[in-house]
């Protein structure tokens, strides 16, 4: 019996192989689509994705071609490619406005986008995308059942932004551009006033300030000690019993011994 349900299984397999190959080499598209519309239905996405590449010419634009771009763009997405997969469900969702697919398709594709976004050290230009397709999503489909994970989704690559800043920020703190530093440490604080990165940012706002000044000329210097006792203020206003403590009250130790000479 399982010698004869191997067979069969064979059977089925090289025959389902030959419908392929053959469709794929036939002129006429129904048989194509049926063909790959099977193929989809199977999770044979790769295979099916080649058919529905030579069909998308026959039916872009036309009512029919609703399934078979869907089924392509949904194979797309399935497959990780997700480049391809994000600007397909675009086009779905331009194509098909009133299509019922269309929130899911809208939500897969801004979604495509978010799986191109990559760790926040490199270029986010494509986590800028991904932010504007989400929201575009959230704004318009704000009862959506995919809002949640919407939302989800805008926090991470928000978040993501968020600490791409900051890290510029401290990377200039770390080549010793301490005017560069103070600058970009204002931004991401004004930017950003509820980051969980605030506490950070101000202890290195402040640790720049003090370099910055404790290297100064002498006629600058005096301007920049105030400036660098001001971020200590900050910083212990913001929270008294920071983990960086210690450290300021070394800083500031120093600032007020370099400012009493000037008021000599």
């Amino acid at each position: 019996m399982r010698k004869i349900i191997s067979v069969l299984l064979v059977v089925l397999f090289f025959s389902s192989c030959g419908e392929y190959q053959d469709a794929l080499k036939k002129e006429d598209v129904a048989v194509k689509f049926d063909v790959g519309t099977k193929l989809y239905d199977a999770g044979k996405y790769s295979k099916a994705i080649r058919l529905f590449e030579q069909l998308t010419p026959t039916y872009r634009g036309k009512p029919q071609g609703e399934k078979l771009f869907y089924m392509y763009s949904q194979s797309l997405y399935k497959t990780k490619q997700y480049n391809l997969a994000g600007y397909q469900f675009d086009s779905f969702v331009s194509g098909y406005p009133r299509s019922e697919k269309a929130e899911e398709c809208s939500f897969l594709g801004a979604k495509s986008y978010a799986m191109l976004s990559p760790v926040y050290s490199i270029d986010q230009t494509d986590t800028y995308k991904a932010i504007e397709k989400m929201q575009a999503f959230i704004d318009r489909y704000p009862n959506s059942q995919y809002i949640a994970e919407a939302n989800a989704t805008s926090k991470m690559l928000n978040d993501k932004i968020e600490r791409k800043v900051y890290e510029n920020a401290l990377e200039y703190n770390k080549i010793s551009n301490y005017k560069s530093a103070l600058i970009a440490f204002d931004n991401f604080i004004a930017d950003y006033p509820g980051t969980p990165l605030k506490e950070k940012a101000l202890y290195y706002k402040l640790d720049s300030a003090y370099l910055l000044a404790m290297n100064s000329v002498y006629v600058k210097m005096e301007e920049r000690l105030v400036t660098a006792k001001n971020c200590y203020n900050n910083l212990i206003k913001f929270k008294p019993d920071t983990e960086y403590r210690s450290k300021a009250d070394e800083m500031l130790a120093k600032i007020d011994v370099e400012l009493q000479k000037f008021n000599k």
